[in-house]
């Protein structure tokens, strides 16, 4: 049980887990995931750190896209935005990269998902740990994280 479950749990949200058997010789977290629960590209959200030099938020979008950091940055309110270091998005969230999941992390840090997730009758995102994605409704994973949709996604590439 990840930090992620219990949230979901404690909070009473729908949501179903889905456990696969992680290679540690794959690094591509989010594909890995794709191909062992038989799903899409455009479904499986990635969690991303990014900070403002001072702050650190979290973006949460399909594994299709790269991030558009000037996207986000507009839609978390800042003045620039680069990608967290390794070390600081492991440190923050109590998760590993390939494991970090939007929810129960240490520190509750400000959310934006994009809003291609709406879409969606359900999204999977990791649920806390290397093998496991959960899934469950976008509209839950916003009320939870207090998280607002915005498009972040790369377009161009």
């Amino acid at each position: 049980m990840t930090p992620a479950c219990k949230l979901l749990d404690q909070q009473k949200i729908a949501y179903r887990k889905h456990e696969y058997e992680h290679d540690p010789n794959n690094h591509n977290f989010g594909l890995e995931a794709v191909e062992k629960l038989g799903l899409t590209l455009e479904e499986t959200f990635k969690t991303l750190l990014v900070t403002d030099g001072k702050n650190h938020y979290v973006a949460v979008l399909p594994i299709a896209y790269q991030l558009n950091l000037k996207k986000a940055t507009s839609a978390l309110g800042c003045k620039k935005l680069a990608m967290a270091e390794i070390k600081d998005a492991e440190r923050l969230t109590g998760y590993l990269v390939g494991g970090i999941s939007p929810l129960g992390q240490k520190k509750r840090l400000k959310t934006v998902i994009d809003d291609s997730a709406q879409q969606f009758e359900k999204m999977y995102v990791s649920g806390g740990k290397r093998g496991l994605d959960i899934s469950l409704a976008p509209n839950d994973l916003s009320k939870v994280l207090n998280a607002d949709f915005a498009e972040i996604r790369d377009l161009t590439g």
